[in-house]
């Protein structure tokens, strides 16, 4: 169900700029856009995106060791200042150019126009992809350790990846969890060095690189991961409760084409350094955003900067357009 902020039982059917996703990309160009006195509104599924998911942000300049779900709200009560109004909890299904306009639908049904619409719509969890995975969602599968750490207290569990989320998730988790094991496909990681630093001295942490998982085991719930070594090819059962995907994200390639947009190899949205896209008044900012002027460091930081500079171009262009 979809929840209203500031006043949307006087919702409108047309604006200046339609803002689609509340991450940090999505809130900071609401705020950029506000500034500049364009008339917006914000439309998400929900807000804070992968932000609000982060066990602890302490690389956000100015706002050390805080929880990423405070700092999605604080985005969010920047964006409620300046009165821009936003649906929550609603997907966007279709955005289709009409003359000089572009047309978003929701999935509830709504229908609402602009001449500029920035899509920071993020990327979906990638999933492993192995048996048992669907069967068990939610019955000790889980991608978000934020949201679903509590249910495994002194339990055992696994997490699957070698980044910035897996180290951290994996961090958080053994705060909680009796045991935690971090299976990573290569010998190395990529994620921050203080992360790796950590995992590696705290002692209900085991870390197995080089390795897979291969299948997700139980009747109701997980009782079992199956793992395969990738260099020798050995394969071994761990008794777990519970498994966290961490392995990345992915976009929402055929949404994308849809609505007529260029994407790179990838199938990230290409952008030019103005965050503007293929189509004119359509721009794109934080981690949908790609092609060869993009360059790949997901961080609050750098989303939030995009959406100011889509903010600005969507106002240039705005401008012209109105005045044209």
């Amino acid at each position: 169900m979809s929840r209203f902020r500031l006043g949307l039982e006087n919702i409108k059917d047309r604006y200046d700029c339609i803002v689609v996703g509340a991450g940090p990309a999505g809130l900071t160009a609401a705020i950029y856009l506000a500034r500049f006195n364009v008339d917006t509104i914000v439309i998400s599924k929900d807000v804070g995106g992968k932000m609000a998911l982060a066990p602890l942000v302490d690389d956000y300049p100015g706002v050390p060791n805080v929880p990423g779900v405070r700092l999605a709200e604080q985005f969010e009560n920047h964006v409620k200042k300046y009165g821009v109004p936003m649906i929550i909890g609603e997907a966007v299904v279709s955005i289709r150019r009409e003359g000089d306009l572009w047309c978003v639908e929701t999935e509830g049904g709504r229908r609402l126009c602009a001449y500029a619409v920035i899509l920071a719509i993020g990327a979906e969890k990638r999933k492993l992809g192995v048996p048992g995975e669907d069967r068990l969602i939610g019955r000790g599968v889980s991608y978000c350790a934020v949201c679903d750490g509590m249910f495994f207290k002194d339990r055992i569990v696994a997490v699957v990846g070698g980044g910035d989320s897996a180290l951290s998730s994996t961090l958080h988790l053994s705060t909680i969890a009796k045991k935690v094991y971090l299976i990573h496909r290569r010998e190395t990681f990529r994620a921050m060095p203080h992360y790796i630093e950590k995992a590696r001295k705290n002692p209900k942490i085991e870390i197995i690189t080089n390795a897979v998982v291969t299948e997700i085991i139980g009747d109701k719930k997980v009782s079992k991961i199956k793992i395969k070594n990738v260099a020798i090819g050995e394969e071994k059962i761990l008794d777990v409760d519970g498994i966290f995907i961490e392995i990345g994200s992915e976009p929402p390639k055929q949404f994308l084409k849809s609505i007529g947009l260029e994407l790179d190899e990838n199938g990230y949205i290409a952008v030019n350094p103005d965050m503007s896209t293929n189509l004119p008044g359509i721009f794109a900012c934080g981690d949908i955003a790609g092609g060869k002027y993009k360059y790949r460091f997901e961080q609050i930081i750098t989303a939030a900067a995009e959406g100011a500079i889509a903010a600005k171009s969507a106002y240039e262009y705005i401008t012209k357009v109105k005045h044209t």
